[in-house]
């Protein structure tokens, strides 16, 4: 599995002065001349990431880049620049390497990233695309996953699953608001969603050496993930091994709060916020158009726990997307 290599890799990268954050995070560190440079790479393919038969180029490419700059977004770093590298299919001539930049050069310019080089291959197979995302920190420094401390608010942007109806393809990058809510409240930790809600919430707890307990009936669910709830409905494909059993959550509101849990790909933030800091947030809700929610609270306890009606917890075992590895 893709976290078992990552924990493999984690073990024999040799410790440099010049990385000051390896692969722990969304992106690495690193000190370059007296400054700190954040840098993240992401990789994209056709048939696992986007369908290119089904959509507009456009739209994979647009979605490369954002996908790096979620990662920075996640770090509460400025975009300075972006690589990208492709392995065109052989067939089909200039026409989508072009369509693919023109996908990206909107998305870029808003966010003042220059798309500064990269690399171009063809081959036999699909189109995959490299990015290699390049920010800098501001003064209030990075926002990591390993500092969350128990007593912390879990307070996210936007909402939650059902993405593959598109939003996976068309989402926007948290930059703006990163930065602002770093800028005016404590933060203590952050990542971006990508591989779904309770997944991702689980290995930022586990960073942070602590746990999580989530209150279900303030996870915002999308109107996506309830129109895809119900194009599923009378499958029973997500109560085999659901982490939500009927005492704690009907049969009616687990379907779409299953998916808000675990579908991925919603490229939100999750922010590990103090107390008094998360209360204001939410009251002030600084974001234009993005709603801010408080949704559980970092523990002592490690894993990750439901809290149920009477106070009471009960495990709930992460559910999101990873790339398998046989």
């Amino acid at each position: 599995m893709e976290s078992e290599f990552i924990a493999w890799l984690r073990g024999r990268v040799p410790g440099l002065p010049q990385v000051r954050l390896g692969p722990s995070d969304d992106a690495a560190i690193l000190r370059l001349a007296g400054d700190d440079c954040v840098v993240t790479v992401d990789l994209v393919t056709d048939g696992v990431d986007f369908e290119l038969a089904k959509i507009d180029p456009r739209r994979a490419g647009r979605k490369a880049l954002a996908v790096g700059l979620s990662d920075l977004a996640a770090m509460a770093a400025k975009p300075v620049a972006a690589f990208v590298a492709v392995a065109l299919p052989r067939t089909g001539g200039m026409a989508l390497p072009e369509a693919l930049y023109e996908g990206m050069a909107p998305l870029a310019a808003r966010y003042k990233t220059a798309i500064a080089g990269g690399d171009t291959n063809s081959w036999d197979g699909p189109l995959v695309i490299s990015t290699t995302a390049i920010g800098t920190v501001t003064s209030r420094g990075p926002l990591l996953r390993s500092g969350a401390k128990p007593g912390d608010r879990i307070v996210v942007t936007g909402d939650f699953g059902g993405s593959i109806l598109g939003k996976h393809l068309d989402f926007e990058p948290r930059i703006e608001e990163a930065l602002l809510l770093n800028e005016r409240y404590e933060l203590h930790a952050g990542m971006d969603c990508s591989d779904g809600l309770s997944l991702d919430l689980s290995r930022l707890a586990a960073e942070s050496g602590c746990g999580a307990v989530l209150n279900l009936s303030r996870i915002p669910i999308s109107a996506a993930a309830r129109e895809f709830a119900s194009q599923q409905k009378g499958s029973g494909v997500f109560f085999a091994d659901s982490p939500i059993s009927p005492p704690s959550i009907g049969e009616k509101d687990s379907r779409p709060l299953l998916h808000a849990l675990s579908d991925g790909e919603d490229f939100e933030l999750i922010l590990a916020v103090p107390p008094d800091d998360a209360a204001r947030m939410i009251a002030e809700q600084p974001l234009t158009g993005v709603p801010l929610t408080e949704i559980g609270e970092f523990i002592v306890e490690p894993e990750l726990w439901e809290l149920l009606p009477g106070g009471d917890r009960r495990r709930l075992p992460p559910r999101g997307f990873e790339h398998a590895l046989d």
